[in-house]
């Protein structure tokens, strides 16, 4: 299989036979299914399922991240063509990975959506599958936490975000993306001993004994001793690992709803990312990409490397 294959790859989100391998699809054509992987709701047989969550309904901000599951497979269509630089595996080929599409809900009933959720990544786990979500603004986080604490007990949260999401909301009904992590830990879902939040640049006074790696920590010391924190703190705790795009600088993700400048940059994702192969992920989330504000793409295509490294992650832990 080659570049040549592109002269009769079509729709491989429909049409492959074969769940695992490259794709050599023409980048600028066919249906966009995340890294070219097929469509499916059948979950037999599945490592991962890849799936989005178009809900923005708990935005403090700019809203348009309900555009963002599209826009990051989208953009994923032009890792399809090569293993993932840097890793000694190609999750490609070593893993099944499907498109298992996007959170059926009712967007004029909002109170129903978090249950909904739950429900959707409780059935993915329940099929013996990890997931990675496309979101979708932050909130998504929490029902998913409860999904996988439901399997695992309390997680530890490995979260890149310029924001904590940790301020004081006890009114758990209320659907916001900066209170969902205080909610996690206070209702048992998160282990904050054993979690960590990296990149962080905005003020709360009360992070929850959640350890923080601020984003002037990651600039000041680097990434590499930053992914050595990261593990020591994480241990082999099972780790669901939550990526807000604006933990990154506005100056590699300007498509968010709240971007904060002094942020981390792509490089220093990619290194903090790979050298942290080993954690005992079960499953991740990319969130925040907003289209509307993401004139370039450019944020799109920091998305779909960040779920694509997540994937690279899972894949370790299931090899090792």
């Amino acid at each position: 299989m080659s570049l040549k294959d592109a002269g009769n790859q079509v729709d491989q989100a429909f049409t492959r036979t074969d769940p695992r391998g490259l794709s050599f699809e023409n980048a600028f054509g066919g249906a966009t299914s995340f890294l070219r992987r097929r469509y499916s709701k059948d979950l037999g047989g599945v490592d991962v399922a890849v799936t989005g969550v178009p809900f923005d309904q708990a935005v403090t901000n700019r809203p348009g991240t309900r555009l963002g599951p599209r826009a990051i497979r989208e953009a994923s269509t032009l890792q399809a063509f090569d293993r993932p630089y840097g890793w000694p595996i190609n999750v490609m080929e070593e893993l099944t990975i499907v498109d298992y599409g996007d959170l059926a809900f009712d967007y004029a009933d909002v109170p129903a959506f978090p249950d909904a959720l739950t429900a959707h990544i409780r059935g993915i786990l329940g099929a013996g599958a990890a997931s990675v979500v496309l979101g979708g603004d932050h909130y998504i986080s929490f029902p998913i936490l409860k999904a996988y604490a439901e399997k695992y007990g309390p997680m530890s949260l490995l979260q890149f975000d310029a924001h904590s999401d940790t301020w004081p909301d006890d009114d758990m009904a209320r659907i916001d993306h900066g209170t969902m992590f205080y909610k996690a830990v206070k209702s048992g879902l998160v282990d904050p001993a054993r979690s960590v939040q990296v990149g962080i640049r905005t003020t709360n006074d009360d992070p929850l004994g959640v350890n923080i790696i601020d984003a002037r920590e990651v600039h000041e010391t680097g990434p590499k001793a930053v992914a050595e924190k990261i593990r020591g703190i994480l241990g082999d705790h099972p780790v669901y690992l939550s990526f807000d795009i604006d933990g990154l600088d506005p100056a590699f993700a300007p498509g968010t709803g709240t971007p904060v400048w002094g942020g981390l940059s792509s490089a220093q994702v990619a290194v903090i990312l790979r050298e942290i192969a080993g954690i005992n992920i079960k499953g991740g989330d990319v969130v925040e990409v907003s289209p509307p504000f993401d004139s370039t793409g450019t944020t799109a295509i920091a998305g779909a490397h960040v779920a694509t490294e997540i994937l690279c992650l899972l894949g370790w832990a299931l090899r090792t």
